[in-house]
């Protein structure tokens, strides 16, 4: 018998074929369809009017942005007396007043709790305590995307943190403040990093990151963490003498983030690989400053108590609160088994046939 050979065996039987034709079908994906060129001058007349609306259209999504940033500038001047008693607060210059310490009890706060923290003072009462402690640290610790990138020794530099600020400026952008009280790894006081937007805004309005510049940390001596020192013997080989030999290689820290990626200016010599590289570091890099703007900042209280993670999680809240066994999974596959029975059977004329409901 002879066997006939569909356009499927053919090409599942050839791979180098299947491979090409796949290639050249993914080169059409989101390709011109060259529809528009078919259609009549009168259409093709009154697909350029939509163009001229949807002009105008982008014209007032600029403007809108523009307004956004307007609004956030405007309430982040009404924010700023607020942060700034907040920084109050944290160094211990100002007590909060009982007031505000009552305003500042949830509804939902455990009585036994209280009652802890009330023993604990009493029995602390002798040990004065200004403000609150390593506040930042313990902050950008609880964020899951800045405690990856803290590591120890960052953690005896970040201890000194005391307030994270932002600022607008004339043009579109924004800037981060870090400043630090006196310590021990390095003289600046305060530490910025700015994000700068291009001038023309991209496609529906929206500002498009450019670029990024960063405070050049003036570290004390032998307390540089973006570096480590490795050091290393060797051996003479005609002496037979030994020496050691130092050498400084780059080392993972969170002040790095003050040395912000560059984007290459000229993108022949790279490779694809590096390409994506630097694609991603970018990224990476502005959404750090992102989440201090938009979450990290406004929020920091949540984020030191760990109530703003609870928030984060929410999104997962249907994976964690529910579990499928391997008993459903087997009752969903009998219960498909009786359905496709039920399916070839037909209802006599006693009996109904099943309702079709909608959702």
């Amino acid at each position: 018998m002879e066997t006939i050979q569909t356009p499927g065996s053919v090409l599942a039987n050839n791979p180098q074929l299947m491979s090409m034709l796949q290639g050249r079908l993914g080169g059409l994906v989101g390709a011109p369809s060259g529809y528009l060129q078919t259609l009549g001058p009168d259409v093709r007349r009154r697909v350029k009017g939509l163009k001229s609306l949807q002009h105008k259209h982008a014209a007032l999504e600029v403007e809108f942005q523009k307004e956004i940033l307007n609004l956030e500038k405007k309430y982040l001047a009404l924010y700023t007396p607020l942060y700034q008693k907040r920084a109050e607060f944290i160094a211990g210059k100002v007590e909060p007043t009982d007031a505000e310490v009552a305003e500042g009890v949830s509804e939902d706060e455990d009585e036994e709790e209280d009652e802890e923290e009330d023993d604990e003072d009493k029995k602390d009462a002798d040990e004065k305590v200004e403000g609150i402690p390593e506040f930042w640290l313990t902050t950008l610790k609880s964020h899951p995307q800045f405690s990856e990138i803290i590591t120890e020794k960052d953690e005896e530099a970040l201890k000194y943190l005391v307030d994270i600020r932002m600022a607008y400026f004339d043009k579109p952008g924004f800037r981060l403040e870090f400043e630090f009280s006196p310590n021990d790894v390095f003289t600046n006081s305060v530490l910025t990093k700015t994000y700068f937007y291009q001038e023309e805004p991209g496609y529906g309005g929206d500002f498009v990151y450019d670029h990024a510049e960063g405070t050049k940390i003036e570290w004390k001596e032998g307390k540089d963490l973006s570096v480590t020192v490795e050091t290393k013997k060797q051996r003479h080989k005609g002496t037979n003498k030994t020496r050691v030999v130092k050498k400084t290689v780059p080392a993972e820290t969170f002040f790095s983030f003050f040395t912000p990626p560059v984007a290459p200016e000229d993108d022949e010599d790279i490779e694809d690989d590096e390409d994506e590289d630097i694609d991603e570091k970018l990224e990476a890099d502005y959404g750090l400053g992102e989440e201090l703007k938009d979450s990290v900042i406004p929020r920091a209280v949540d984020w030191f108590t760990g109530k703003a993670l609870q928030y984060q999680d929410q999104g997962d809240q249907y994976d964690d609160d529910f579990e499928f066994s391997d008993e459903d999974e087997d009752e969903d596959e009998d219960e498909d088994e009786d359905e496709d029975e039920d399916d070839d059977e037909v209802p006599t004329k006693d009996e109904k046939a099943p309702e079709c409901k909608q959702q």
